[in-house]
């Protein structure tokens, strides 16, 4: 696959970085990739604990790294698993773009516009204090909102199919954001969010 590199844009007005490199699949390979990681990837129901009580989503889940990490989130914990050929060549291509390496992927399953993800910071102390995480968007196009946790400003952004967003900095310390829901959307999308993480013994 040959990559083309478009001048990102930071659509974030201050305190972060949230860089938008629009398309950097065209129409058949991101289709394509779409299709592979569907039926390639070991996706699971993803299973989050709310005052004690355990939830499972319609959102499927994957996560793989360079190794079994155990990551904690929303008091659930899941093992990595290793790398499939194709996001061994995605890391590759993400992290030639951008300048920065990776040791993970977190990889979500949206059937339809009925699921989405509420507000909140990717802000783990696995991730360290200020992590780069790439996104790379399959499938539908979807919004994608910020909002800042003192100002309240929310900045929408449509995120197309075969697009990288990369936020870092300070982003996860001064920004939430939220894929919201939506009845007009009736098709999938497939997210991958490229991480570093540290194990506790790295911490």
């Amino acid at each position: 696959m040959e990559r083309f590199q478009t001048l990102p844009v930071n659509i974030l007005p201050c305190d972060g970085e949230a860089l938008y490199y629009g398309r950097i699949f065209d129409e058949v390979e991101s289709s394509e990739l779409e299709s592979r990681l569907l039926h390639d990837i070991e996706w699971k129901n993803d299973e989050v604990k709310i005052f004690g009580k355990l939830h499972i989503t319609k959102r499927k889940i994957a996560w793989y790294g360079d190794q079994e990490y155990s990551y904690s989130y929303s008091n659930t914990s899941r093992n990595a698993l290793p790398w499939t050929p194709d996001l061994l060549q995605l890391k590759s291509i993400i992290e030639k773009i951008t300048q920065s390496t990776y040791n993970s992927c977190l990889l979500n399953l949206y059937h339809n516009g009925d699921e989405g993800v509420s507000w909140h910071s990717d802000n783990e102390k696995a991730l360290g204090e200020e992590p780069a995480i790439a996104s790379i968007s399959l499938g539908a196009d979807r919004k994608f909102v910020f909002k800042h946790k003192s100002t309240k400003e929310t900045i929408p952004i449509l995120l197309e199919s075969g697009s990288l967003l990369l936020m870092k900095g300070k982003t996860q310390t001064n920004w939430l954001h939220s894929l919201p829901k939506s009845k007009k959307i009736d098709s999938m999308r497939i997210n991958l969010t490229f991480r570093t993480f540290f194990p506790p013994n790295k911490l």
